[in-house]
């Protein structure tokens, strides 16, 4: 009787979406009594939304057994492919291809045509397609959607469709790739798939889309996401690589401090199990929001451990040392990165960090063939965050060459571009590279506007590096405050403008944390300045740092 109840209840909150209150409705019943392998499957796969995945994999493994011992070999095979199938996505690829072993062992037996089928053939293709061998994943993949179109069940159907998307895409047609994606999203907007095969739906098509640098698509599907868990609010969704390209979707917006927060939930998420590939790619994004936001001690740490996790930090690693006056070492880092690049999306990739480079370091033939190359990639990609990219390069380059009026109208189209992307970062940087056009055809009243309003949007992001760099370009010379700081104030204020916390700060000067507030707060009256990154920028335009 008791055994009912529990059911009662499960059933009850599974009508509801309430997936954690189902955990452990159907954890306590299953301590207390045997439950019946249908039970079994449905607390697997709860566990697995509400991030449960050792529970998870667990109960599988019993469930599996229990179909087994009753000959049920069509359900022993599904078993065994969802335990697979979150092993291989954990990174897990050994024991995951184990379980999917037994599941194709299970079919072999089993001998009929089955939903099951489609599941293992649409595994087999992922395979596949991990190991590069594109044509025979097309074919498990078309075999899988030919199996789910038979038997009308949508799971098969999305998880072949998205196979299929991302052959398309590694085969050079992006249009196509992203057509078959867009597919697979109406089946799950319109509830024709189970949540687990939803979450892996819109986070894959999310990741596809940023790689494309398709970033309305992204951000479109991104919002309903959002939309589908906020009724939802004990599924945990985001796995593995979706969770930083979130990050990096946060970014660009401008919201620095909600990527920030992704990527250390990003980080924690990917560190159990460990050794899963998407750790370095979360790594090296949160090494790029320390450099935007100056705090370069930081950032070359998370890049580091990027590098440990087998993710080459680039060209982020080139940026930093740019940014840090060694443009040497980034020139030479950059041209490795783009020798090494496999094909020309991720040359796409380096080349904006390759143009800037290249300027830096007074090579202007060596950047306009980088931007040129830029340029053609855009035009073949059709891509709006490219082509903001393409012509910020090309802006760059003529206004290096002495060309400012025609850089002038290249600068406004990428701002443009930026602006309608609502990118506040990047529109910004494209402002200074306006004004300095605006100085050298001697309207310094313009440029000064330009560089307000730079200065403006990189202090409100927390750009304390870029926030120098446009004072210098102002030479406003010194704030208002005048009071002179004290030597141990100096001391504080150069680790501060190294992007050290008040907690690193106390333990580099063996002070308290409390001590450390203090002097923070007299740097800010004494200044007269409210944020860390106007302290940066203080200490770096009068050479304390």
């Amino acid at each position: 009787m008791e055994a009912a109840a529990h059911l009662t209840r499960a059933r009850d909150a599974l009508r509801r979406q309430a997936w954690r209150t189902v955990f452990e409705i159907l954890t306590q019943a299953d301590a207390e009594s045997e439950l019946a392998a249908t039970d079994l499957e449905q607390l697997a796969t709860v566990a697995y939304l509400v991030g449960e995945d050792a529970a998870s994999l667990d109960v599988w493994a019993r469930a599996y057994q229990r179909r087994l011992d009753e000959r049920e070999l069509a359900a022993a095979a599904r078993c065994a492919f969802w335990a697979g199938f979150q092993l291989a996505n954990a990174g897990e690829e050994a024991r995951g291809g184990g379980w999917l072993a037994r599941a194709q062992a299970c079919l072999d037996d089993h001998g009929a045509e089955c939903a099951e089928r489609g599941l293992v053939l649409a595994a087999m293709g992922i395979q596949l397609l991990a190991a590069g061998e594109l044509a025979e994943a097309r074919s498990h993949f078309d075999q899988a959607l030919a199996v789910g179109r038979r038997l009308n069940d949508g799971d098969v159907q999305a998880l072949a469709r998205l196979g299929l998307g991302h052959v398309t895409v590694l085969q050079g047609d992006g249009a196509g790739g992203v057509a078959l994606f867009d597919e697979v999203m109406v089946s799950v907007t319109a509830g024709e798939v189970q949540a687990v095969v939803a979450g892996l739906a819109y986070c894959a098509t999310i990741i596809v889309c940023q790689e494309l640098y398709d970033l309305r698509r992204a951000n479109e599907w991104t919002r309903a996401l959002s939309r589908w868990t906020e009724g939802q609010p004990d599924l945990a969704p985001y796995r593995g690589q979706c969770l930083v390209h979130r990050s990096e979707i946060m970014q660009l917006r401008g919201d620095w401090s909600d990527a920030m927060r992704e990527i250390h939930l990003a980080r924690a998420r990917l560190s159990d199990p460990p050794g899963q590939p998407a750790v370095g790619m979360a790594h090296y994004q949160q090494g790029e929001l320390h450099r935007l936001r100056g705090e370069f001690v930081q950032a070359d740490q998370a890049y580091r451990l990027a590098h440990e996790c087998g993710r080459e930090p680039q060209p982020g690693r080139s940026l930093l040392a740019l940014a840090q006056g060694r443009v040497d070492v980034a020139r030479v880092a950059i041209h490795q990165a783009l020798d090494e690049a496999p094909d020309r999306l991720a040359r796409s990739r380096l080349l904006p960090a390759c143009v800037e480079i290249e300027l830096a370091s007074g090579a202007a033939v060596e950047a306009a063939a980088a931007a040129d190359e830029l340029s053609e990639l855009a035009a073949e990609l059709q891509a709006p965050l490219l082509d903001a990219l393409a012509a910020q390069a090309r802006g760059s380059v003529e206004l290096t060459a002495g060309q400012p009026q025609t850089a002038i109208h290249t600068l406004r189209k990428a701002w443009r571009l930026w602006q309608g992307l609502s990118a506040p970062y990047e529109a910004a940087r494209v402002r200074v590279l306006i004004g300095l056009a605006r100085r050298e055809l001697g309207d310094s009243e313009s440029a000064e506007m330009e560089f307000d309003a730079a200065r403006g949007a990189f202090d409100q992001l927390g750009a304390a590096h870029d926030v120098v760099c446009v004072q210098q370009l102002t030479d406003h010379g010194d704030p208002v405050g005048s009071a002179p700081l004290t030597p141990r104030e100096v001391q504080v204020l150069r680790l501060l403008a190294t992007g050290a916390t008040n907690r690193a700060i106390a333990n580099e000067l063996v002070i308290s944390e409390k001590t450390v507030a203090r002097h923070v707060s007299n740097i800010f009256a004494k200044l007269d300045i409210s944020s860390r990154s106007a302290a940066t920028a203080y200490a770096y335009d009068h050479g304390i740092v």
